[in-house]
């Protein structure tokens, strides 16, 4: 028995050995059938889905940064294999990757691994390594943060110190200006002792100024009546005497050059008294007035219109800036004045017709020489425009009207300003001599006419009345002014 049952078993045993070799013959023929055969597709579609799986994941590493197309692709648990491969692709080991993925698929292929068997990668791993990125996501921001406070202490360590600085500053100005306020009150204090007086002075001064003008004029007027008086004994009488009446018009004038105080250098145009002549002239009628000739030169409007004491010729002034000399009647131009940057408005010829003064908005005052054909003197102390300008029959002074409210007079031997004339409150708009005197005569825009004392720049008398500015002023030659 106990041999039967030993060849039972020694047969069973060749019985499997042959039937392994067999199994090997068989299995090679299955695999080439199976290759064949419809159940490799579904592992290949297997594998093409842990490959998609796959490839997704690392897109997902790539761009998890990115919002938009990611966020609707929901996140799976990543199993084993899959997990292996991608850690091994992130490390950059390639040649392992392969062997990996040899051994694997042979695996799969022989049935000892199953789906159900790899299982999933753990979450607490996942989700360390999500906080793992948000840790780090998180350290950055922080010293960034940091950076940032550090920078903002600084800056406001900054803004503090000049806040300091500027307060020091405001303090010690709040300082001075308490004291130039304790000093601006004691000098009002002062001040306020000294103003009446200085009020009274000033009363006084300008009555005495007044009274020292009219004795002048008194003194000129009886000196010119004396030289009338003594001319007139001579050539009555022819024997040198001085009647009783040229006798007291010398007294008067010698007292009242004794009151007066001051002497006067002869060679003064203003001081000298010059005998006038009766002027006897036929009022013309200006009904027979016809135009003879019109022409035209300037570019702009013409401002104002001049004839020369002695011969044919005309000046004219324009807003152009220049002034043109015309000959008469045939309206011939026989020069042109080019120099004042800005419109002119007041012309006047020299009493000897050798000279032109002009003056203009550029706050000038020219002096034009017709034998130099040139300007031979600019006067600019005026700090607004010039509207006017007048001889004095000397020829040896000359007046300007401005707007800056005074009016000048300017000695045309030393080319200085003689004086200053103060006293209108708007622009001054003409002047004009009163003929072989010292009273200059200027009309305003406070609606005053004014006479002054051009040897003191005094206010003689100011002439009211007038609603509106007054633009020109004119003494009738027949008459001459008389302040006493």
């Amino acid at each position: 028995m106990s041999s039967e049952g030993d060849n039972e078993i020694d047969n069973a045993n060749a019985s499997e050995e042959n039937e392994e070799e067999s199994d090997d013959d068989f299995n090679y023929e299955e695999e080439l059938e199976f290759d064949s055969g419809s159940e490799p597709d579904e592992t290949q579609s297997e594998d093409l889905d842990a490959t998609l799986r796959s490839l997704e994941k690392l897109s997902y590493m790539l761009g998890k940064g990115k919002q938009g197309t990611d966020a609707a692709v929901t996140r799976k648990p990543e199993v084993a294999d899959d997990f292996v491969r991608n850690f091994l692709i992130r490390m950059g080991m390639t040649k392992t990757v392969a062997t990996f993925e040899t051994e694997w698929y042979q695996i799969r292929e022989k049935k000892r691994i199953l789906d159900s068997q790899i299982g999933l990668v753990p979450d607490e791993y996942v989700r360390s390594m999500k906080q793992d990125e948000i840790v780090t996501s998180l350290q950055h921001q922080l010293k960034q943060a940091n950076l940032l406070a550090q920078y903002r202490h600084e800056m406001l360590e900054k803004l503090r110190r000049e806040r300091n600085v500027h307060r020091m500053h405001h303090r010690r100005i709040a300082q001075e200006k308490n004291r130039l306020i304790v000093d601006v009150k004691r000098l009002r204090k002062h001040y306020a002792q000294y103003e009446p007086i200085i009020r009274e002075l000033k009363k006084k001064y300008d009555t005495l100024m007044r009274t020292k003008s009219m004795i002048a004029l008194e003194r000129d007027r009886l000196q010119a009546l004396l030289a009338a008086s003594e001319s007139g004994s001579e050539s009555s009488y022819g024997t040198g005497t001085v009647s009783s009446k040229a006798k007291s018009a010398k007294d008067l004038a010698a007292r009242s050059s004794s009151m007066s105080g001051q002497i006067y250098r002869a060679a003064d145009p203003l001081s000298i008294p010059r005998a006038v002549s009766a002027i006897s002239q036929e009022p013309t009628i200006v009904k027979t007035f016809v135009l003879q000739k019109t022409f035209k030169g300037h570019t702009m409007p013409i401002s104002n219109v001049v004839l020369h004491p002695k011969k044919p010729v005309g000046v004219t002034a324009s807003d152009d800036s220049t002034w043109q000399m015309w000959g008469l009647p045939a309206g011939d131009l026989i020069m042109t004045g080019d120099g004042h940057k800005s419109w002119v408005a007041g012309i006047d010829f020299h009493p000897n017709g050798m000279q032109l003064s002009s003056s203009s908005g550029d706050c000038t005052v020219k002096v034009w020489s017709f034998e130099k054909a040139c300007c031979i003197h600019t006067f600019s102390d005026h700090t607004q425009a010039v509207w006017g300008v007048s001889y004095h029959n000397s020829g040896e002074v000359l007046a300007s009207a401005s707007m800056d409210h005074t009016a000048r007079i300017w000695d045309l031997v030393s080319m200085k300003c003689r004086g200053t004339l103060r006293g209108h409150v708007d622009s001054v708009n003409g002047c004009i001599w009163q003929p072989y005197n010292s009273i200059l005569c200027t009309a305003s825009s406070d609606k005053t006419v004014s006479l002054w004392d051009a040897r003191s720049s005094l206010c003689v008398q100011t002439f009211y009345g007038h609603q509106s500015s007054c633009n020109h002023a004119a003494f009738d030659p027949k008459k001459s002014y008389n302040p006493a």
